[in-house]
């Protein structure tokens, strides 16, 4: 099997990629599970708001929020976002108000929104209406059909076992099966320094992190679709409406070695204490749980670019949970790069996620 560009990893990063390369040239992308985005990918809260992350992200965010908005259709509902906080966490509220651009509310108002709040430790609230929910699974498949729609291929169920360099690029083994192409992309997220391994060049020190999640049924008696997804200050917990249930996440960063994740189940218990201190409604009932490892470079940054010791294997890894809002972007940016396309996306973006930036 003879290609352009060799895409490894059949997540948001993946698939995002293969889509803008496919104008490029032909795209060949192998996911090692049966089905596409089966880890950090399809276990994510999913919320688009552009104010979240670092200025970097923030531009990438701002920079795809049309295509979220729009392509196919567009894969954008609403879900406005709150912040609220004890007493003794007005600093991190503080800071997470000017960060995420929030209005303060009243704990009144904030009670009128989220019926369940408890009003004894609920001391400060803030919100914004500038969040939506995103279709993960339209985004990913609205990628994937656009890949096959330019002639490229996406494999599942084919783990990549052996990767060598050869004069014309890039010679990749799965199982029996060998495919050569001119460019290697490495968008295998928590598996990507693996990969470089495999590859015989050097990781980047790429650290994947749990994050688990709680499905809990909608309190009795309560309404919950329209409400906003709450935050406790700091990122100590969120909740988040999603198909009649209450999703409620400890936000851990717990670094993991890569592999298919599970929640903890004292880690899940810590992050539902502290839910529940905020609410009047006790957790009778765990439906189901999950986790799922987003990976972070060292500086929290994404890493788009090729890498400094060989030009043809380029990075598209280290999402850090902004993988998906920033999928569009991201994705065009990278397709900048390798197509050597001016664009201001490339002129502002592309040091700061060079993967030279790490020597």
């Amino acid at each position: 099997m003879e290609t352009d560009f060799i895409v490894i990893g059949g997540g948001i990063a993946g698939v995002s990629v293969g889509a803008r390369l496919s104008h490029l040239g032909r795209v060949t992308l192998f996911e090692a599970e049966k089905a596409l985005g089966c880890h950090a990918s399809g276990r994510s809260a999913a919320l688009f708001d552009e104010c979240l992350g670092a200025p970097e992200i923030v531009t990438l965010n701002r920079a795809g929020r049309a295509y979220h908005e729009t392509a196919n259709g567009g894969v954008l509902t609403p879900r406005d976002l709150m912040v609220i906080a004890r007493a003794e966490d007005r600093a991190a509220f503080e800071r997470d108000c000017r960060h995420m651009a929030l209005a303060q509310i009243s704990p009144a108002e904030a009670r009128a929104r989220v019926p369940i709040l408890a009003p004894g430790p609920l001391a400060f609230a803030g919100l914004t209406d500038r969040a939506w929910d995103i279709d993960t699974d339209r985004l990913l498949q609205n990628f994937a059909r656009e890949i096959r729609a330019r002639g490229s291929s996406i494999e599942t169920g084919r783990r990549v076992t052996a990767i060598a360099r050869v004069a014309t690029g890039w010679q990749v083994r799965t199982g029996d099966d060998i495919a050569e192409g001119r460019i290697l992309v490495n968008a295998a997220g928590a598996w990507a320094d693996e990969v470089a391994r495999l590859a015989g060049l050097t990781p980047l020190g790429l650290t994947p992190m749990r994050r688990s999640m709680a499905q809990l049924p909608a309190p009795a008696g309560h309404d919950i679709r329209t409400w906003p997804m709450v935050i406790g200050a700091g990122e100590r917990w969120y909740c988040k409406p999603e198909a009649g249930k209450l999703l409620v996440s400890p936000a851990e960063e717990d670094p993991m070695p890569p592999h298919d994740a599970y929640a903890d189940d004292m880690v899940l218990a810590e992050g539902l204490d502290r839910y529940q201190e905020m609410v009047t409604e006790p957790v009778t009932r765990v439906e189901a749980n999950w986790a799922g490892l987003r990976t972070f470079a060292p500086d929290r940054l994404l890493v788009i670019g090729p890498d400094p010791r060989d030009p043809d294997f380029f990075w598209h890894a280290g999402q850090g949970g902004f993988g998906i809002q920033t999928s569009p972007a991201a994705s065009e940016l990278a397709a900048d790069i390798l197509g050597d396309r001016a664009s201001e996306l490339r002129r502002s973006l592309a040091p700061a996620f060079s993967p030279a930036r790490f020597g």
